[in-house]
């Protein structure tokens, strides 16, 4: 008897990390369908915004609920490109939270798909060490939309991370302001089963893409091969 319990205990331990990656494996699976159906948008992200990109930023089904007070909560991934200023491939993606709350008079539940554009080292950095509030720690903007939208705008230039959300079928630029991102270390290590940093995953190429990110990594790649900020 004591030995079957002992066994059962074991296979149970055993399982759970598995049953953990298996969950981040499917939010990184989601995330790669999202980005998919967005970039198959005729007015989607504008071209010369997302060939400017440094890193991605893909939250699927981000809960919003207001009653009074509301509140946005979801988890979903960052990639960016590799290499020296960000000139290589699409690389292995690392899980991320958005937290923050809004004031309204809604009430209702609402799921809406949010996709960020990190424009630049700095903005990438600090979401990866540390936990951002959108426009106060790293400036942020509703992003452009419409393939032939200009990149050139005020907004545009000045914004450190752009962002677009997805919303019964309608695709917008949206601000997010007042939310924070930040790393999601427990889930990056229920993925990759080790203990790894958001940096060392993302920025520092320091672990290999897992299968279940194949779809979004070459999504990225069809839409955006190369980065052209010109830096």
């Amino acid at each position: 008897m004591k030995r079957t319990l002992s066994a059962f205990i074991l296979i149970f331990a055993l399982a759970l990390p598995v049953s953990a990656q298996e969950k981040e494996c499917d939010r990184v699976e989601n995330a790669g369908k999202v980005t998919q159906e967005i970039m198959d948008i005729p007015d989607d992200i504008p071209q010369g915004v997302i060939d400017k990109a440094d890193c991605v930023v893909v939250l699927p089904s981000v809960v919003k609920a207001a009653f009074v007070v509301g509140g946005n909560y979801g988890r979903g991934v960052m990639t960016c490109r590799s290499g020296a200023d960000f000139r290589g491939p699409w690389g292995a993606p690392t899980m991320m939270a958005l937290e923050g709350g809004s004031f309204g008079f809604q009430i209702g539940v609402q799921a809406t798909d949010f996709v960020l554009l990190l424009m630049n080292e700095r903005a990438a950095s600090s979401i990866l060490t540390s936990k951002v509030k959108l426009g106060g720690d790293a400036s942020a903007a509703a992003g452009p939309v419409g393939r032939s939208a200009s990149a050139e705008t005020d907004a545009t230039i000045r914004a450190e991370i752009l962002s677009y959300s997805r919303a019964r079928g309608l695709f917008a630029g949206v601000s997010l302001t007042g939310s924070t991102l930040r790393a999601d270390n427990g889930a990056n290590r229920n993925l990759y089963r080790k203990d790894i940093s958001a940096q060392d995953i993302a920025l520092n190429g320091m672990i290999a893409a897992p299968v279940c990110a194949k779809k979004l990594i070459a999504t990225l790649t069809q839409h955006s091969p190369k980065n052209m900020s010109g830096r």
